[in-house]
């Protein structure tokens, strides 16, 4: 289930939704403001919707986050946060969403999901369950306090610092994107890709994490596939098209050619050591 989108942020939905179909979720459910459904849908065929009453155009009912946080236990993974703005409503239903009492599946939190949390003092004890916090640098700071200049100045210390203290996973995104986890594993991407900067393809990213979490891949994996996916299609997308003008929408046809490109890889690799080992 993907938990997003508002009236002034329509492509946030279809961004996250479409990137979790591309990396191989099967059924993508799309929760969303009523009003800009079928904005959403002209574009996105394949979800299926979940249409949220309103308070005010592009803003979800507060009282409709039982609906969403009661739903969302019948998937296997949930995203919440792309494009939902911060109305003050909408800031309710998110928190009602996070801090339910029901149980809610392995959950990825981003935009302004996060910025929902950081409005909250010790929001780790509230939100207790599973989840991966994908945070840009300037989020990040509002999640600890600090400037965005002292986030940059130590990524990889700050990352790991405050996935240990909320006992999350924390995906700093920004050049080569730091992965941290609770117990202080810290993986570092090796993609710095200016293209990757523009507006959305953080959307991509959060889907493409989501769809990976609902599969059938151990939960310490999903957002290193999925970091490590986008960036290497952002790689492609830019050795063909150039990094200006690239837009988040050239990365969603990407995904599946590359997870393609991955696999067969792999395939040569693993037949090459069973011919040496043959002796062949």
């Amino acid at each position: 289930m993907v938990v997003a989108g508002s009236l002034n942020y329509i492509g946030a939905a279809y961004l996250a939704g479409s990137a979790a179909t591309r990396v191989g979720s099967g059924l993508v459910t799309i929760a969303l403001p009523a009003s800009i459904q079928m904005a959403v849908a002209g574009k996105a065929t394949e979800p299926t919707y979940l249409p949220l009453a309103e308070s005010a155009p592009g803003v979800a009912l507060p009282s409709c986050c039982g609906r969403c946080a009661g739903g969302a236990g019948g998937y296997n993974s949930m995203l919440l946060g792309c494009g939902m703005g911060q109305a003050m409503d909408m800031q309710r239903f998110i928190e009602g969403v996070l801090y339910s009492e029901e149980r809610l599946p392995p959950t990825v939190v981003d935009a302004d999901g996060l910025n929902t949390l950081a409005r909250t003092p010790r929001w780790w004890e509230r939100f207790a369950g599973m989840a991966i916090l994908t945070p840009h640098p300037g989020e990040m700071a509002r999640l600890t306090g600090k400037s965005t200049s002292d986030v940059q100045a130590d990524r990889i210390g700050i990352a790991v610092e405050s996935a240990a203290r909320w006992n999350k996973i924390v995906v700093l995104k920004g050049a080569h994107t730091v992965v941290a986890y609770p117990d202080g594993r810290t993986m570092l991407s090796p993609f710095a890709n200016p293209g990757l900067a523009t507006a959305g393809t953080g959307d991509v990213l959060a889907g493409s994490i989501a769809g990976l979490l609902s599969q059938d891949v151990p939960l310490e994996a999903p957002q290193l596939l999925g970091v490590y996916l986008h960036g290497l299609a952002g790689e492609r997308v830019c050795d063909r098209l150039g990094d200006t003008g690239m837009v988040a929408s050239d990365l969603l046809p990407e995904l599946p050619l590359t997870i393609k490109a991955l696999r067969l890889g792999k395939e040569l690799r693993m037949g090459r050591a069973l011919r040496e080992g043959n002796g062949g």
